[in-house]
């Protein structure tokens, strides 16, 4: 298949650390341009410290470039992928100059951020632009990305199939949360007014809670919490928080709570750290039975949703015949970056 406007891939992501010296200097890249003190960064530090110093996201980045290189090749797709982060090594900077050397300046970016919101979609403009700027590409790279797939069935399926083995036979006094990352609810409200006080952030994630229980676990009590929430405590953050809602339930009643990180692709640190950790202590206090379904990873029917979106993009597929799986989507399009802002927007 010919690729058309494009001739390779960009895996784009997070970063993590892969060993304790990496940990501080990883962290000071994260909260970069906020004075954050080493003081404070220890303190998050401890986390990765818990596992050796080594974010398993480098790991799991890795795979999930060698899962579509697969899939792509087994569909006769001819795009290679590169592979660049924003914290870490590798970073985006030299994922572009990799490319650049191939001869790969048309590229289209598999953004492992699911949803609507300034970090999965400002910010990483914002970083495709500073690395064509800090390589000098500006002026012959053009950086497009996939829509976010919030509501894709590649990205909902694990989920489905995830929550329903861990449902079983019963769900006797059960209580499904869906979890994802906290937000300042300015940012919340930023991400897109027209859906309300939580705007496009909190819509998307309520309208594929609602597709993922009706599907795995009808008729089993759901609700949607949130996790990992940092900075000022005097700035308000979408709530109620996990370990809240996990103690709330338990006053209620509650003797099972099963976990659903419908707000990540992969089991990374905010995964292992906040949930299994974290949270099943704060169930195991409360006297609660505990289960985590596990996130998108390298699933078949997750890797198999990206290359369609990259399909969908190869092919300029109409809006009308893009796969989505509630009323919000299929979420549009984001503009291009680099090649001389698109020639100055013609």
């Amino acid at each position: 298949m010919s690729a058309g406007a494009f001739d390779a891939v960009l895996l784009a992501s997070f970063g993590g650390p892969e060993g304790q010296d990496d940990v501080i200097p990883f962290l000071r890249n994260v909260t970069r341009g906020r004075g954050v003190p080493d003081e404070r960064l220890e303190e998050v530090a401890v986390h990765y410290r818990h596992f050796g110093g080594v974010s398993p996201i480098n790991a799991q980045n890795r795979a999930l470039k060698a899962a579509l290189e697969t899939e792509l090749a087994a569909r006769g797709i001819d795009l290679p992928v590169h592979w660049g982060n924003r914290n870490w090594n590798p970073y985006l900077a030299d994922a572009l100059r990799d490319a650049h050397a191939a001869g790969h300046d048309r590229l289209l970016a598999v953004v492992t951020s699911a949803y609507t919101s300034y970090s999965g979609v400002g910010q990483y403009r914002e970083n495709f632009e500073d690395a064509l700027a800090d390589t000098g590409l500006g002026e012959v790279m053009t950086i497009d990305r996939l829509r976010e797939f919030f509501d894709h069935p590649g990205f909902v399926a694990p989920f489905v199939e995830g929550l329903r083995a861990a449902v079983g036979a019963g769900a006797d006094n059960t209580h499904v949360l869906f979890v994802t990352h906290s937000i300042p609810d300015a940012a919340a409200a930023a991400s897109g007014p027209a859906y309300g006080a939580g705007g496009a952030y909190v819509a998307q994630h309520l309208a594929v809670a609602d597709v993922i229980a009706a599907e795995a676990a009808p008729g089993v009590p759901y609700s949607l919490c949130y996790q990992s929430r940092s900075g000022d405590p005097r700035t308000p953050w979408l709530e109620p928080d996990v370990n809240d809602e996990i103690r709330r339930l338990a006053r209620v009643g509650v003797e099972r709570v099963i976990v659903v990180p419908i707000g990540f692709v992969s089991d990374h640190m905010e995964v292992l750290w906040d949930l299994d950790t974290e949270a099943a202590q704060t169930a195991a206090d409360e006297g609660l039975g505990f289960a985590r379904v596990a996130t998108p990873g390298i699933h078949p029917a997750f890797v198999a949703g990206l290359v369609d979106l990259i399909v969908e993009r190869v092919d300029a597929t109409p809006a009308a015949d893009r796969a989505h799986l509630t009323a919000l989507g299929p979420w549009p399009d984001h503009a291009a970056v680099g090649a001389g802002a698109m020639a100055a927007a013609r």
